[in-house]
C-alpha cells in the first residue's frame, strides 16, 4: 500500500482523502479506510518520504512526495510495477466473473456442514470439472 500512495502522489499532492478515492478508483481496492491509509501516511511522512505541503478547504492536510520518496519510489521501481501487474490481473479477474466466484466460494463454506453427502459429491464434481476445464484454457487447449 506504500507504494501505491507513493506512486499516486508523485503525480500530484492529494489530501488523505482523495488518495483513498484514487485507490478505490485506479486501482479497484474497494472502500480503503482512513484508519488503514493515514497510519500509512504518517508512517511516510516520518520516513521523510512525504512531506505536508499545506492546507486544503476544511483544513486537510495536502501531501507531496519528497525527493527521498521519490528517490525510494525509483529504487523500487521493479516492485511497483509488479504491484500494478497483480492489481491489473485482479481488476480483470474481477470483471470475467471473479468476485462472483469469490462470493460463491464464501457461501458454500458456510453452508458446507449443511450439505448432504450426495450435495457434496456434486460439489466436488464441479469443482474438479471447474479446474480441468481452467487447467485446459491456461494451457491453450480449449
Amino acid at each position: 500500500m506504500k507504494l501505491l500512495i507513493l506512486h499516486i502522489l508523485k503525480e500530484k499532492p492529494l489530501h488523505g482523502y482523495a488518495i483513498m478515492q484514487e485507490l478505490e478508483n485506479r486501482y479497484g481496492i474497494p472502500e480503503p479506510s482512513a484508519g488503514a491509509i493515514y497510519p500509512i501516511l504518517s508512517e511516510l511522512k516520518r520516513a521523510g518520504l512525504l512531506e505536508v505541503v499545506g492546507e486544503g478547504r476544511r483544513e486537510k492536510k495536502i501531501y507531496k512526495v519528497t525527493e527521498e520518496g521519490l528517490k525510494f519510489l525509483k529504487e523500487n521501481e521493479e516492485e511497483v510495477e509488479k504491484v500494478l501487474k497483480i492489481i491489473e490481473a485482479h481488476k480483470e479477474f474481477s470483471r470475467l466473473g471473479g468476485r462472483e466466484l469469490g462470493k460463491t466460494l464464501k457461501e458454500l463454506l458456510e453452508k458446507m456442514p449443511e450439505l448432504s453427502e450426495s450435495e457434496k459429491e456434486k460439489v466436488k464434481e464441479a469443482i474438479e470439472e471447474f479446474t480441468r476445464r481452467i487447467r485446459l484454457i491456461l494451457i491453450g487447449g480449449d
